[in-house]
């Protein structure tokens, strides 16, 4: 069971002084972030990507690449590639030179984003959504496996004889997860690719969370990659906390009720309640996170958005520390449950060497 964290790298100022971060400030805070997560002892870092404010991580593989500089065991990851705004020649390139770089470290999630402008920013309708995360994810495929190719579709410029350079580290692909919290057609996208499916899990109820993924370990199944329950899920989570939970409710409700993403909605405490957002004590967090398995089955990662809405970067270094006491108890116990024949989730090292048997 991998775990870790997702940034948004939102610049929001905090709510309980005012101050605002430089963006400067923003992104030197994401890298110290992702140092101390592999201090810790977590898996995963996994930032966004966007192309207006109030957010930063405009350019995923800059970061990821300094990331990767500064860091020796951390899975370098995105919470989002926008698939259908950039090009996948450029993906697989980017992607492939940041494997390289980071001796393997590197996956990617690929998804829609949640900002309709950054469409025709890029030249493309946002009316062609799916179908442009459809077939761009297919060229991507494509671009990672087979050299030369030849390509004709709808949404770009045909390819005669291309190879992508460099090619993929040790000839394997980084690992894709495609992310959705609403789209059926992603979840069969991942599942038809045998892929794994992300659900960032964060403003929904676990049970709309649960719809989607009982569709994806379906159609994984009837599409030959394995039983239903081996398919490769991933959930996204909030947390905070503080030993006692009244100060952690005290000390996080300002920065929910002005955070960029949800403030003005429900309550603190309603949302809590509808969604997996948890506010309390480590071991609420335990209790709370161990819950997800029962809607959604074993799975392999989560990642928990502990760095937005204003929080100054001494809290989320203290969110970080307590999320090192807690990860090792939570990996104990979900390794423990997860059936022998469920796999690990997928690393570079455990798929180069499944490609070598293989022949």
């Amino acid at each position: 069971m991998q775990f870790g964290i997702f940034s948004v790298g939102d610049v929001t100022p905090d709510p309980t002084t005012g101050r605002e971060p430089s963006e400067a400030e923003r992104i030197k805070a994401m890298v110290t972030i992702a140092c101390k997560a592999e201090e810790v002892g977590l898996d995963v870092f996994a930032t966004g990507e966007h192309h207006n404010p109030p957010f930063v991580p405009s350019s995923p593989t800059t970061m990821l690449g300094y990331i990767a500089a500064r860091t020796q065991r951390l899975i370098l990851s995105t919470a989002t590639t926008l698939i259908t705004t950039n090009d996948p020649v450029k993906i697989a390139e980017d992607y492939a030179m940041l494997q390289h770089l980071a001796d393997g470290r590197v996956d990617l999630m690929m998804g829609r984003g949640n900002t309709g402008p950054v469409y025709p920013w890029f030249g493309q309708d946002i009316r062609n959504g799916i179908p442009l995360a459809l077939e761009n994810y297919a060229l991507l495929h494509r671009l990672w496996r087979q050299a030369p190719v030849d390509w004709a579709g709808n949404f770009r410029t045909p390819l005669e004889s291309f190879v992508s350079t460099p090619r993929p580290l040790d000839g394997v692909p980084p690992f894709v997860w495609h992310g959705s919290i609403r789209s059926p057609e992603i979840a069969e996208q991942a599942a038809y690719y045998g892929d794994g499916f992300f659900h960032n899990h964060i403003f929904w109820p676990t049970e709309h969370a649960a719809r989607l993924i009982e569709l994806y370990r379906r159609r994984f199944e009837q599409h030959g990659h394995g039983r239903a329950d081996q398919a490769i899920v991933g959930l996204g989570g909030q947390v905070f906390m503080r030993e006692n939970s009244q100060d952690a409710v005290r000390e996080f409700r300002p920065y929910f009720d002005h955070a960029p993403v949800y403030g003005g909605g429900p309550s603190l405490e309603d949302f809590a309640a509808q969604t997996p957002l948890t506010v309390g004590s480590p071991q609420q967090v335990i209790d709370r996170t161990l819950t997800f398995r029962e809607h959604v089955g074993d799975y392999q990662r989560q990642l928990f958005l502990i760095d937005h809405a204003g929080l100054p970067l001494k809290t989320v270094l203290e969110q970080l520390e307590l999320l090192g006491e807690i990860v090792p108890v939570l990996r104990r116990e979900l390794d423990a449950m997860r059936p022998a024949h469920v796999p690990d989730a997928p690393t570079h090292e455990t798929r180069r060497r499944a490609a070598v048997a293989a022949g």
